[in-house]
Protein backbone atom coordinates (compact mmCIF):
# COMPACT_ATOMS: atom_id res chain seq x y z
CA UNK A 1 0.00 0.00 0.00
CA UNK A 2 2.86 2.36 0.96
CA UNK A 3 4.58 1.72 -2.36
CA UNK A 4 1.35 2.45 -4.21
CA UNK A 5 1.02 5.82 -2.46
CA UNK A 6 4.68 6.59 -3.21
CA UNK A 7 4.22 5.70 -6.89
CA UNK A 8 1.17 7.91 -7.10
CA UNK A 9 3.11 10.78 -5.55
CA UNK A 10 5.99 10.29 -8.01
CA UNK A 11 3.56 10.32 -10.94
CA UNK A 12 1.66 13.38 -9.74
CA UNK A 13 4.31 15.34 -7.81
CA UNK A 14 4.07 18.37 -10.10
CA UNK A 15 0.28 18.72 -9.67
CA UNK A 16 0.71 18.30 -5.90
CA UNK A 17 3.56 20.83 -6.06
CA UNK A 18 1.30 23.43 -7.72
CA UNK A 19 -1.21 23.10 -4.85
CA UNK A 20 1.57 23.28 -2.23
CA UNK A 21 3.29 26.40 -3.64
CA UNK A 22 -0.04 28.25 -4.06
CA UNK A 23 -0.89 27.37 -0.42
CA UNK A 24 2.55 28.54 0.78
CA UNK A 25 2.16 31.77 -1.19
CA UNK A 26 -1.17 32.36 0.57
CA UNK A 27 0.33 31.71 4.03
CA UNK A 28 3.25 34.16 3.69
CA UNK A 29 3.21 36.06 0.38
CA UNK A 30 5.94 38.53 1.39
CA UNK A 31 8.67 35.87 0.90
CA UNK A 32 8.16 35.60 -2.85
CA UNK A 33 6.94 39.14 -3.46
CA UNK A 34 9.07 41.95 -4.91
CA UNK A 35 11.61 43.10 -2.35
CA UNK A 36 11.23 39.86 -0.37
CA UNK A 37 13.95 37.32 0.56
CA UNK A 38 13.41 35.36 -2.69
CA UNK A 39 14.17 38.47 -4.78
CA UNK A 40 11.86 37.40 -7.68
CA UNK A 41 12.80 40.52 -9.67
CA UNK A 42 16.14 38.71 -10.27
CA UNK A 43 15.71 35.02 -9.44
CA UNK A 44 12.40 34.60 -11.27
CA UNK A 45 12.31 37.38 -13.87
CA UNK A 46 15.76 36.55 -15.27
CA UNK A 47 17.32 33.38 -13.82
CA UNK A 48 14.31 31.01 -13.60
CA UNK A 49 12.75 32.02 -16.92
CA UNK A 50 16.12 31.84 -18.72
CA UNK A 51 16.78 28.42 -17.22
CA UNK A 52 13.37 27.09 -18.38
CA UNK A 53 14.16 27.97 -22.00
CA UNK A 54 17.83 26.91 -21.80
CA UNK A 55 16.54 23.58 -20.49
CA UNK A 56 14.08 23.38 -23.41
CA UNK A 57 16.85 24.15 -25.91
CA UNK A 58 19.11 21.51 -24.40
CA UNK A 59 16.40 18.82 -24.36
CA UNK A 60 14.72 19.40 -27.76
CA UNK A 61 15.90 16.62 -30.09
CA UNK A 62 15.73 18.67 -33.26
CA UNK A 63 18.25 16.37 -34.95
CA UNK A 64 15.63 13.58 -34.88
CA UNK A 65 13.06 15.61 -36.78
CA UNK A 66 14.42 15.21 -40.32
CA UNK A 67 12.31 12.13 -41.07
CA UNK A 68 9.13 13.97 -40.11
CA UNK A 69 10.00 17.26 -41.79
CA UNK A 70 8.53 16.39 -45.21
CA UNK A 71 5.02 15.74 -43.86
CA UNK A 72 4.25 19.43 -44.49
CA UNK A 73 0.46 19.10 -44.80
CA UNK A 74 0.18 17.53 -41.34
CA UNK A 75 2.46 20.14 -39.72
CA UNK A 76 0.54 22.97 -41.38
CA UNK A 77 -2.75 21.58 -40.03
CA UNK A 78 -1.44 21.27 -36.47
CA UNK A 79 0.25 24.68 -36.28
CA UNK A 80 -2.64 26.55 -37.94
CA UNK A 81 -5.16 24.81 -35.71
CA UNK A 82 -3.34 25.44 -32.44
CA UNK A 83 -2.01 28.96 -33.12
CA UNK A 84 -4.77 30.37 -35.36
CA UNK A 85 -8.04 28.43 -35.12
CA UNK A 86 -8.02 27.79 -31.34
CA UNK A 87 -7.23 31.43 -30.36
CA UNK A 88 -10.07 32.65 -32.63
CA UNK A 89 -12.58 30.07 -31.33
CA UNK A 90 -11.68 30.86 -27.70
CA UNK A 91 -11.97 34.60 -28.40
CA UNK A 92 -15.50 34.12 -29.79
CA UNK A 93 -16.41 31.94 -26.80
CA UNK A 94 -15.13 34.60 -24.38
CA UNK A 95 -17.19 37.32 -26.11
CA UNK A 96 -20.31 35.26 -25.34
CA UNK A 97 -19.22 34.43 -21.78
CA UNK A 98 -18.54 38.11 -20.99
CA UNK A 99 -22.35 38.47 -20.85
CA UNK A 100 -22.43 36.02 -17.91
CA UNK A 101 -21.45 36.63 -14.24
CA UNK A 102 -18.14 34.74 -14.71
CA UNK A 103 -15.12 36.77 -13.54
CA UNK A 104 -13.77 38.90 -16.41
CA UNK A 105 -10.12 38.19 -15.55
CA UNK A 106 -10.65 34.43 -15.53
CA UNK A 107 -12.24 34.78 -18.96
CA UNK A 108 -9.17 36.69 -20.11
CA UNK A 109 -7.22 33.73 -18.77
CA UNK A 110 -9.15 31.53 -21.23
CA UNK A 111 -7.81 33.77 -24.01
CA UNK A 112 -4.33 33.17 -22.59
CA UNK A 113 -4.89 29.39 -22.90
CA UNK A 114 -5.94 29.78 -26.51
CA UNK A 115 -2.76 31.69 -27.37
CA UNK A 116 -0.35 29.11 -25.95
CA UNK A 117 1.89 26.88 -28.14
CA UNK A 118 1.79 23.07 -27.92
CA UNK A 119 3.75 21.47 -25.04
CA UNK A 120 7.14 19.85 -25.52
CA UNK A 121 6.31 16.50 -23.91
CA UNK A 122 2.70 15.55 -23.04
CA UNK A 123 1.39 15.31 -26.63
CA UNK A 124 4.40 13.15 -27.62
CA UNK A 125 3.97 10.85 -24.60
CA UNK A 126 0.27 10.28 -25.32
CA UNK A 127 0.83 9.79 -29.07
CA UNK A 128 3.53 7.21 -28.30
CA UNK A 129 1.31 5.46 -25.73
CA UNK A 130 -1.45 5.04 -28.33
CA UNK A 131 0.98 4.01 -31.09
CA UNK A 132 0.34 7.01 -33.32
CA UNK A 133 2.74 8.95 -35.53
CA UNK A 134 5.37 9.72 -32.88
CA UNK A 135 7.79 11.41 -35.31
CA UNK A 136 5.08 13.88 -36.36
CA UNK A 137 4.21 14.53 -32.70
CA UNK A 138 7.86 15.21 -31.83
CA UNK A 139 8.27 17.54 -34.81
CA UNK A 140 5.13 19.55 -34.09
CA UNK A 141 5.85 19.83 -30.37
CA UNK A 142 9.38 21.08 -31.05
CA UNK A 143 8.45 23.30 -34.01
CA UNK A 144 5.41 24.65 -32.16
CA UNK A 145 7.63 25.60 -29.21
CA UNK A 146 9.98 27.57 -31.46
CA UNK A 147 7.07 29.15 -33.34
CA UNK A 148 5.31 29.96 -30.08
CA UNK A 149 8.21 32.13 -28.93
CA UNK A 150 7.31 34.58 -31.70
CA UNK A 151 3.58 33.96 -32.24
CA UNK A 152 2.34 33.57 -28.64
CA UNK A 153 3.53 36.99 -27.35
CA UNK A 154 2.02 38.62 -30.47
CA UNK A 155 -1.29 36.80 -29.89
CA UNK A 156 -1.29 37.80 -26.20
CA UNK A 157 -0.66 41.43 -27.07
CA UNK A 158 -3.30 41.35 -29.82
CA UNK A 159 -6.07 39.77 -27.70
CA UNK A 160 -5.23 41.19 -24.27
CA UNK A 161 -3.04 44.24 -24.88
CA UNK A 162 0.18 44.98 -22.99
CA UNK A 163 0.37 45.83 -19.31
CA UNK A 164 0.68 49.60 -19.03
CA UNK A 165 3.82 49.36 -16.90
CA UNK A 166 5.90 47.64 -19.58
CA UNK A 167 6.64 49.27 -22.98
CA UNK A 168 6.20 47.13 -26.10
CA UNK A 169 9.91 47.37 -27.01
CA UNK A 170 10.92 46.29 -23.50
CA UNK A 171 8.78 43.14 -23.78
CA UNK A 172 10.62 41.95 -26.89
CA UNK A 173 14.00 42.89 -25.43
CA UNK A 174 13.20 40.72 -22.43
CA UNK A 175 11.90 37.92 -24.67
CA UNK A 176 15.19 37.99 -26.58
CA UNK A 177 17.29 37.94 -23.38
CA UNK A 178 15.37 35.34 -21.37
CA UNK A 179 13.72 33.19 -24.06
CA UNK A 180 15.38 33.28 -27.50
CA UNK A 181 19.05 33.49 -26.44
CA UNK A 182 18.88 30.74 -23.75
CA UNK A 183 16.97 28.48 -26.19
CA UNK A 184 19.57 28.98 -28.93
CA UNK A 185 22.43 28.53 -26.45
CA UNK A 186 20.85 25.27 -25.24
CA UNK A 187 20.55 23.98 -28.81
CA UNK A 188 24.17 24.93 -29.66
CA UNK A 189 25.49 23.32 -26.47
CA UNK A 190 23.47 20.19 -27.27
CA UNK A 191 25.52 19.71 -30.47
CA UNK A 192 28.74 19.45 -28.42
CA UNK A 193 27.46 17.30 -25.55
CA UNK A 194 24.95 15.15 -27.45
CA UNK A 195 26.82 11.92 -26.64
CA UNK A 196 26.88 12.69 -22.91
CA UNK A 197 23.17 13.60 -22.94
CA UNK A 198 22.25 10.31 -24.64
CA UNK A 199 24.33 8.29 -22.15
CA UNK A 200 23.14 10.00 -18.97
CA UNK A 201 19.62 11.07 -20.06
CA UNK A 202 19.29 13.95 -17.58
CA UNK A 203 15.75 14.50 -16.18
CA UNK A 204 15.10 17.70 -18.14
CA UNK A 205 11.34 17.50 -17.69
CA UNK A 206 11.51 17.10 -13.90
CA UNK A 207 14.08 19.88 -13.47
CA UNK A 208 12.07 22.24 -15.69
CA UNK A 209 8.91 21.55 -13.70
CA UNK A 210 10.72 22.21 -10.40
CA UNK A 211 11.85 25.63 -11.67
CA UNK A 212 8.34 26.27 -12.99
CA UNK A 213 6.99 25.75 -9.45
CA UNK A 214 9.23 28.63 -8.33
CA UNK A 215 7.71 30.89 -11.01
CA UNK A 216 4.15 29.86 -10.04
CA UNK A 217 4.96 30.48 -6.35
CA UNK A 218 6.28 33.97 -7.08
CA UNK A 219 3.26 34.81 -9.26
CA UNK A 220 0.79 33.89 -6.52
CA UNK A 221 2.83 35.66 -3.84
CA UNK A 222 2.23 38.85 -5.82
CA UNK A 223 -1.50 38.08 -5.94
CA UNK A 224 -1.94 37.33 -2.26
CA UNK A 225 0.07 40.44 -1.36
CA UNK A 226 -2.65 42.49 -3.08
CA UNK A 227 -5.56 42.15 -0.64
CA UNK A 228 -7.89 44.05 -3.02
CA UNK A 229 -7.95 41.08 -5.43
CA UNK A 230 -10.70 38.52 -4.81
CA UNK A 231 -11.36 35.29 -6.74
CA UNK A 232 -14.99 34.27 -7.16
CA UNK A 233 -15.27 30.54 -6.37
CA UNK A 234 -18.35 30.09 -8.58
CA UNK A 235 -16.44 31.62 -11.49
CA UNK A 236 -13.52 29.28 -10.75
CA UNK A 237 -15.79 26.23 -10.91
CA UNK A 238 -17.39 27.50 -14.13
CA UNK A 239 -13.95 27.98 -15.73
CA UNK A 240 -12.92 24.44 -14.76
CA UNK A 241 -16.05 23.02 -16.44
CA UNK A 242 -15.55 25.24 -19.53
CA UNK A 243 -11.89 24.11 -19.83
CA UNK A 244 -12.94 20.44 -19.74
CA UNK A 245 -15.73 20.94 -22.30
CA UNK A 246 -13.41 22.99 -24.53
CA UNK A 247 -10.81 20.21 -24.56
CA UNK A 248 -13.42 17.55 -25.36
CA UNK A 249 -14.79 19.72 -28.19
CA UNK A 250 -11.31 20.35 -29.67
CA UNK A 251 -10.40 16.65 -29.47
CA UNK A 252 -13.64 15.65 -31.23
CA UNK A 253 -13.15 18.34 -33.86
CA UNK A 254 -9.56 17.34 -34.70
CA UNK A 255 -10.50 13.64 -34.68
CA UNK A 256 -13.38 14.26 -37.11
CA UNK A 257 -11.71 16.72 -39.49
CA UNK A 258 -8.41 14.81 -39.76
CA UNK A 259 -10.33 11.77 -41.06
CA UNK A 260 -11.54 13.60 -44.17
CA UNK A 261 -10.34 11.53 -47.11
CA UNK A 262 -9.35 14.65 -49.05
CA UNK A 263 -6.68 15.42 -46.42
CA UNK A 264 -5.08 11.99 -46.79
CA UNK A 265 -4.05 11.45 -43.15
CA UNK A 266 -3.55 7.94 -41.79
CA UNK A 267 -5.15 6.84 -38.48
CA UNK A 268 -1.69 7.18 -36.83
CA UNK A 269 -1.51 10.76 -38.15
CA UNK A 270 -4.93 11.48 -36.66
CA UNK A 271 -3.69 10.45 -33.20
CA UNK A 272 -0.73 12.86 -33.42
CA UNK A 273 -3.00 15.63 -34.72
CA UNK A 274 -5.51 15.14 -31.89
CA UNK A 275 -2.98 15.56 -29.10
CA UNK A 276 -0.61 18.09 -30.69
CA UNK A 277 -3.40 20.41 -31.86
CA UNK A 278 -5.32 20.52 -28.57
CA UNK A 279 -2.61 20.51 -25.90
CA UNK A 280 -1.20 23.78 -24.54
CA UNK A 281 2.17 24.38 -22.88
CA UNK A 282 2.29 25.41 -19.22
CA UNK A 283 6.09 25.19 -19.12
CA UNK A 284 6.51 27.81 -21.86
CA UNK A 285 3.30 29.69 -21.11
CA UNK A 286 3.81 30.82 -17.51
CA UNK A 287 7.31 32.32 -18.15
CA UNK A 288 5.96 34.15 -21.23
CA UNK A 289 3.10 35.59 -19.18
CA UNK A 290 5.63 36.81 -16.58
CA UNK A 291 7.43 38.71 -19.35
CA UNK A 292 4.52 40.06 -21.40
CA UNK A 293 2.43 41.04 -18.37
CA UNK A 294 5.14 42.04 -15.90
CA UNK A 295 3.61 44.28 -13.24
CA UNK A 296 0.05 43.24 -14.19
CA UNK A 297 -1.93 43.05 -10.91
CA UNK A 298 -4.23 40.37 -12.34
CA UNK A 299 -1.36 38.22 -13.67
CA UNK A 300 -1.97 35.24 -11.40
CA UNK A 301 -5.74 35.28 -12.01
CA UNK A 302 -5.34 35.22 -15.80
CA UNK A 303 -2.88 32.32 -15.38
CA UNK A 304 -5.42 30.17 -13.46
CA UNK A 305 -7.22 28.73 -16.55
CA UNK A 306 -3.82 27.60 -17.91
CA UNK A 307 -3.03 25.96 -14.56
CA UNK A 308 -6.37 24.13 -14.85
CA UNK A 309 -5.94 23.27 -18.56
CA UNK A 310 -2.55 21.59 -18.03
CA UNK A 311 -3.57 18.76 -15.65
CA UNK A 312 -6.93 18.38 -17.43
CA UNK A 313 -5.26 17.67 -20.79
CA UNK A 314 -3.01 15.04 -19.19
CA UNK A 315 -5.82 13.33 -17.24
CA UNK A 316 -8.22 13.40 -20.20
CA UNK A 317 -5.50 12.14 -22.55
CA UNK A 318 -4.66 9.32 -20.13
CA UNK A 319 -8.32 8.25 -19.97
CA UNK A 320 -8.55 8.22 -23.78
CA UNK A 321 -5.40 6.15 -24.50
CA UNK A 322 -7.08 2.71 -24.66
CA UNK A 323 -10.18 3.94 -26.51
CA UNK A 324 -8.16 5.87 -29.12
CA UNK A 325 -5.78 2.92 -29.54
CA UNK A 326 -8.71 0.56 -30.23
CA UNK A 327 -10.13 3.00 -32.78
CA UNK A 328 -6.73 3.44 -34.49
CA UNK A 329 -6.10 -0.31 -34.83
CA UNK A 330 -9.62 -0.89 -36.17
CA UNK A 331 -9.27 2.01 -38.63
CA UNK A 332 -5.90 0.70 -39.82
CA UNK A 333 -7.40 -2.77 -40.47
CA UNK A 334 -10.17 -1.20 -42.55
CA UNK A 335 -7.68 0.92 -44.47
CA UNK A 336 -5.00 -1.77 -44.88
CA UNK A 337 -6.93 -5.10 -44.65
CA UNK A 338 -3.98 -7.24 -45.86
CA UNK A 339 -1.39 -5.92 -43.40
Amino acid sequence: MGLSVLERFKNNWFLIGIIVVITLANVEPSIGNKGGPLMPEITVKYLAVSFIFFNSGLSLKTEDLKSAFLHVKLHLFVQCFTLMFVPCIVWMLVQILLETPIDEWLLKGLLVVGCMPPPVSSAVILTKAVGGNEAAAIFNSAFGSFLGIIVTPLLLLMFLGSSSTVPFSSIFTQLSMTVVMPLIFGQVLRIYIKGWLERTQPPFGQVGKAVLLLIIYSTFCETFSNTALQIDHHSLLAIAVIVLLLQVLLLLLTWSVSQWKSLGYSPADTVAIMFCSTHKSLTLGIPMLKIVFAGYEHLSIISIPLLIYHPTQILLGGLLIDRVKQWMLAAQKLRYPYI
